[in-house]
Parts: structure tokens; sequence; C-alpha cells
């Protein structure tokens, strides 16, 4: 199968919806959802497999910043179309910039939905995140929406700041093919169907990488225990 009925659309859909209610940790229910959609479309997960295995090979991601490293400033409008700049974010205290494909990806979804929930003990440690894409305001707004995040979600057009952290790739012609249900050249403004690869740079106050989790492979995220220890520990050091 090379391209998903509205049936298998639907599968996907409720799929979705048992994995975001289930018990389980943020792995188990990426996991959980990998799993169902390999079974539904499993043309696309094979694919994915494959561009898994090249980015690894090519060592995706392996020279994005490192703990240690200072975070490379940014300043990217949000979804109201207000910049935002990562040294004012720093000034309110230690922060989780993390990095999402779009709000079409329901691995993204899942992802800052977790987010969203542990946000009350982000908070109380004195720390925040903040999100980016590459999608247009319109869709970084869905994202917002349908999540209920309070935190900034920017738009990176053209993956200006992914590429310079070395996290943009280009998802080749077989994904493009069974990704074509989606409209990315509408989502992106733009046609050359390049995505980050999701990523989290725990960054001080001080501009320093303090923890960061990168994978080639969008189906993992970082855990959201790991997430909170990195936070803390960057409070301690402010």
């Amino acid at each position: 199968m090379t391209s998903l009925s509205p049936a298998d659309a639907e599968q996907l859909r409720l799929a979705f919806q048992r994995c975001r209610d289930m018990d389980g940790t943020l792995n188990e229910q990426l996991r959980a959802y990998a799993d169902a959609s390999r079974a539904v479309f499993p043309a696309y997960g094979e694919a994915v497999d494959r561009l898994v295995a090249r980015l690894g090979g090519n060592g995706g991601g392996e020279t994005a910043p490192r703990p240690g490293d200072a975070m490379p400033p940014f300043m990217l409008p949000d979804e109201g179309g207000r910049l935002v700049a990562l040294p004012a974010l720093l000034e309110r205290g230690p922060l989780a910039v993390m990095f999402f494909r779009g709000h079409w990806c329901p691995y993204c979804r899942l992802n800052v939905r977790a987010v969203v929930q542990a946000l009350d003990r982000i908070k109380a440690m004195g720390a925040q995140v903040v999100a980016i894409v590459p999608e247009t305001q319109e869709y970084t707004g869905q994202l917002k929406a349908e999540s209920g995040a309070p935190f900034p979600i920017l738009t990176d057009l053209d993956n200006g700041y992914a590429l310079s952290l070395n996290l943009a790739i280009w998802l080749g012609a077989e994904i493009q093919h069974l990704l074509s249900y989606q409209d990315m050249a509408k989502f992106h403004g733009n046609d050359g169907w390049m995505l980050p690869i999701p990523a989290v740079f725990v960054v001080g106050r001080d501009g320093i990488v303090k923890a960061r989790f990168v994978d080639p492979d969008f189906r993992k995220r970082m855990e959201i225990d790991d997430l909170l220890a990195a936070l803390e520990s960057a409070s301690r050091e402010n």
C-alpha cells in the first residue's frame, strides 16, 4: 500500500486517541502508536525504518549543540506574530527548547500533550518551555489550540534555525510520496519537504546547554521524567 485510504486514516485517528488516553510513559504511548500505525500503514513504517537507518549512518543530529556548549541565539515569531528571543526567555529562568515536526505529526502531538501535563512541575522549579516548528503561524496556532499549550510555539520558517543546529533533514522521495496526503507545502509555506529532527535542549540561564535529547527516529522522544530532572538540575545551578 502506498497511499492512505479514508478508512485507514480513521483507524489511525482512533489509534491515536487510544494511545493518548492510555496509562504509561510518553515513550510507551509513542511505541503503542508506532505499532498501531505500522499495522494500518506498513509501507510507511518500513520507509521510516529506512530513513532512520540512513540518518543514523550519516550521523543525523550528532553535531547539534551538546552539554557544555553555548546555545545559539534565536529570534522567531510566535503563533501571534510576536518575536521571541532566546536571551529574553533565559532572563526568566532555565528553558527547554523543543523542536517538533508539526501539528500534523501524531508523535509530536502526544509529546506536546505530555509536556503540557507536566507544566505545573516545570513552573514550580522556575523553568519554562518553548516549542519550535517549521510551520506557518496558522498551524502553530492550531497546535497550540489543540494541545492547550500555554508556552510559545515558534515558527522556524524554512528550518533556518534548525539548519544552523544541524537538525534539519530532507525526508526523501519515498517518504514524500507516502505522506502526499498531507499538504506540507501549505503547512510550511514551501515545498522543500524539510523537517527538523525532534530534539530537546535544556539551557541554563547562562545560555549553556545542560542536557539534550536528539534522536533521528522521530518515534522516540525525551522522557518527561528525564526532562524534569534536567530542568531541576539547571534550576539549582542558577
